[in-house]
């Protein structure tokens, strides 16, 4: 993987004469040091239609300066961005090109902007001596390459945050530079400026009218639908780089992303036409058990090793821990190597071509141009009503086999009505929220059954291996009877907890 650091970072507007206060009079700072002028040439790479522009990544290559080589910076907050680094090549370095699979997918990367910038340094020193922020004036010369010949040239200056600096920092520089007049930039990148200064005047000018329509009348059912599908299929694109990162919980939320899209397929199949979007579904359905794959082992190590934690040293006989961990680590890889194997795959990249396709040209049915508040409380209503019977069924059988894959059943119910309340919400309120989180309540306690039953077959395989090693299965045989204890704990909380969720007040404010 490529070097990797936070950026933190703010532009200011400046002009040719613009001269730096003194900032040796900002708090914390001892010493300004004067570095010099660099000359920086980069050439910043996009797809024809600007895919890495609108999700705000920037990448180049860069020569000149401290840091040449390949850069790719992804946003993660206002005026905080990842930045990942290669060594000169002429090519894109693979690493970085794996960052960028689920938005270039199969199109080129093509140079867009050139930017030659003359960039005076000046370093920001603490009473050590030790770097604080480094303060640049960049004199830029802007080259359109793909999608125009204009140029552009423009002063800004630049505050960089030293790695591990404190950010209160910035904002007594930030004071200091607006007493002396300088605003902030109202760009966020230099390319975003590029682009936007060396546009061909109609498409600035197309750009402008857009923005200033409106679209007429309240927004109809369909544009609901259609606005949370956009959501969960912009977050599938904007998770797969921190799952290939193996970044904490990344691969749960892009799970999550894939079962909220495919829930809100199903559940509003009389806002969209299930002949085009059924397809999409079990595509969808596939890409979520892959990811399930790792994620569910991730649940499963965490926690058996709880269950471990949880006991005196002296229940723990025998090696339990390093077989734990052995087991974990063996099991753990292979779902990673292949998760990773499934992004890279030709089926996932035609599933987000599939999907931009769908909201390119959505399958609208009659029902979407209805008002919201006519459409979506029946389709709530009804995943609601599904669930009611599976609680009910779940709670007529046996403790036992049957039961289990009853309340697995009614889990995925409720999963399904917590989701579909969830993408109703934002057109009808308090209402939806309501049943969101009572679906939620009942989702959690199904849930962490279906984690105990899935714990007592690791635990029973676990207690085999231990017993052919010749080791002591004492520990595996009570953490299992702990977690069949958890396990009836919570087939005896179902009916308190569906009792609250199924208040006849919760329905009827949908209703209403």
């Amino acid at each position: 993987m490529a070097d990797s650091k936070r950026e933190i970072e703010r532009k200011y507007e400046a002009t040719a004469e613009t001269r730096l206060p003194d900032l040796s009079r900002v708090a914390g700072v001892s010493a300004v040091a004067h570095r010099g002028v660099s000359e920086l040439d980069a050439v910043y790479y996009d797809t024809e239609d600007l895919r890495l522009m609108a999700g705000s990544l920037t990448l180049r290559r860069r020569t000149g300066g401290s840091d040449a080589g390949w850069h790719l910076k992804f946003p993660v907050a206002s005026g905080i961005r990842d930045e990942f680094q290669e060594p000169l090549s002429d090519t894109l370095p693979r690493s970085l090109a794996g960052l960028l699979r689920s938005r270039v997918r199969m199109s080129e990367l093509v140079p867009v902007v050139r930017l030659r910038t003359a960039r005076d340094v000046h370093h920001l020193l603490d009473t050590e001596g030790a770097l604080l922020a480094e303060v640049s004036i960049d004199t830029a010369r802007a080259e359109r390459l793909t999608g125009g010949s204009g140029t552009a040239a423009w002063t800004e200056i630049e505050v960089e945050l030293a790695d591990d600096g404190d950010p209160a920092l910035l904002d007594a520089v930030e004071r200091r530079l607006r007493k002396a007049g300088v605003r902030p930039s109202a760009s966020p990148s230099k390319l975003a400026r590029a682009l936007a200064e060396t546009a061909p005047e109609r498409k600035r000018k197309q750009k402008r009218d857009k923005g200033a329509r409106r679209k007429a009348g309240q927004p109809t059912a369909g544009d609901h639908v259609l606005a949370y599908i956009r959501h969960q299929t912009e977050a599938i694109v904007a998770l797969d780089p921190a799952v290939r990162r193996d970044l904490p919980d990344s691969v749960h939320q892009m799970r999550v992303a894939t079962r909220r899209l495919r829930s809100a397929l199903r559940t509003y199949r009389k806002i969209l036409d299930r002949s085009v979007t059924n397809p999409v579904g079990d595509e969808l359905k596939w890409l979520a058990a892959e990811l399930g794959i790792d994620r569910d082992q991730e649940v499963l190590d965490a926690r058996l090793r709880s269950g471990l934690a949880g006991l005196p040293c002296t229940l723990i006989l025998g090696p339990v821990r390093s077989r734990l961990r052995i087991w974990a680590v063996a099991r753990r890889g292979g779902t990673r190597r292949r998760t990773v194997a499934v992004l890279d795959g030709k089926r996932y990249l035609a599933l987000l071509e599939s999907l931009d396709t769908l909201l390119a040209a959505p399958p609208l049915l009659p029902a979407a141009s209805h008002a919201p508040e006519q459409a979506l409380p029946r389709a709530v209503l009804k995943e609601y009503e599904r669930l009611a019977t599976r609680v009910g069924h779940a709670a007529e059988l046996q403790p036992g086999h049957d039961r289990d894959l009853a309340m697995h059943d009614a889990r995925k119910a409720a999963k399904r009505a917590r989701y579909a309340a969830e993408a109703a919400r934002p057109a009808l309120g308090k209402p939806a929220k309501r049943i969101a989180e009572r679906m939620k309540a009942v989702q959690t306690l199904l849930g962490d059954h279906q984690d105990s039953v899935v714990a007592r077959d690791a635990l029973r395989t676990l207690a085999v291996q231990a017993h052919a090693a010749g080791e002591p299965a004492f520990t595996w045989g009570l953490l299992y009877g702990r977690e069949e204890a958890a396990a009836a704990a919570r087939e005896r909380e179902l009916g308190q907890v569906w009792e609250r969720a199924s208040q006849p007040r919760v329905r009827a404010a949908l209703e209403g």
